[in-house]
């Protein structure tokens, strides 16, 4: 039984003929300095008897501040080692990261001190090519881009 279900969006763009992706990196202090292997695309948890669709837009919109669009093409599911399960679509678009607008959660930092901040969900997001998006991405969603690079291939895009 999965820990837990999410659902996200890749928004992705070609330019000059080479695949781009938007991804985000997670806000908050842990995540300050880290940056290779932690960002992802604009996801989270699916509500109870939410459809997972719609689940990936309202939390890209969430995440963003950007309402999504369609078409959407399915790239399946991935399992995280812990067990957590995140499907995702990708769409064509295009974002410009500077008008970034994520919503917040509190969290008690530091930890354990009783002490609670208000941090922003995603602190930043930005355009990648696939090469620096694999080194980029949380490991368990570089099958993501690989499967849109195939779909994008198959399109002829």
């Amino acid at each position: 039984m999965p820990k837990a279900v999410s659902a996200g969006l890749v928004m992705y763009r070609v330019r000059e003929q080479h695949l781009e992706v938007l991804l985000a990196h997670p806000g908050g202090p842990y995540y300050t300095r880290k940056d290779a292997g932690v960002w992802s695309i604009p996801k989270g948890e699916v509500g109870g008897g939410e459809e997972f669709l719609t689940a990936a837009r309202r939390e890209f919109a969430e995440e963003t501040g950007l309402e999504s669009w369609g078409p959407y093409v399915a790239l399946g599911a991935v399992k995280y080692k812990n067990h957590k399960v995140v499907h995702a679509w990708a769409f064509a678009g295009d974002f410009d990261p500077a008008t970034l607008v994520s919503n917040t959660f509190e969290l008690e930092w530091p930890r354990r001190s009783g002490r609670r901040i208000e941090v922003p969900e995603i602190d930043r997001a930005d355009w990648f090519g696939l090469r620096e998006a694999q080194e980029k991405i949380v490991a368990a969603q570089r099958r993501f881009l690989f499967d849109l690079e195939a779909a994008v291939a198959a399109a002829g895009l």
